[in-house]
């Protein structure tokens, strides 16, 4: 993996037009990349990492954020006004934890993950008789150009 250790390390975080910023500790620093397969995460195409709601902070911008629900209205998917860019979201299966978008961390990339998991979003675990295990739908993997 070409991940980057960033455990207990906090970063810095933007949009694409620079209007929201933000610091982040991520949970488990670059080792639990994913995806998901629902309909909104499908679309938007982001690789995310985990980090405590309380470890995220809006350092400008928070007018700016909006917010989308859909389905259960149980998760919050905040993006930019102004850009449109997807920062992070609060989970439906963890309301404590946030999914932040790899590609809004300064100096990071999704494509520096060369194995990235996909997640059955398509039927969540909550909805599922039997419990919370997650199931893997797929994988995303990365490799450089010949």
């Amino acid at each position: 993996s070409r991940s980057k250790r960033v455990s207990g390390k906090t970063l810095k975080g933007a949009c694409h037009c620079g209007g929201v910023s933000f610091t982040v500790e991520l949970l488990e620093g670059l080792g639990k990349p994913r995806r998901c397969d629902c309909t909104l995460c499908r679309m938007r195409g982001a690789v995310v990492v985990s980090a405590l709601a309380d470890k995220l902070t809006i350092l400008s911008g928070a007018e700016l954020l909006k917010v989308y629900r859909f389905n259960t209205m149980q998760a919050e998917h905040h993006f930019c006004s102004n850009c449109g860019i997807y920062t992070h979201h609060k989970r439906r299966s963890n309301p404590s934890q946030l999914s932040v978008n790899v590609a809004c961390l300064e100096g990071l990339s999704p494509f520096v993950f060369r194995h990235v998991p996909v997640f059955d979003g398509q039927t969540h675990h909550n909805d599922r008789p039997g419990g919370p295990a997650y199931r893997i739908a797929g994988y995303l993997d990365y490799s450089d150009a010949v």
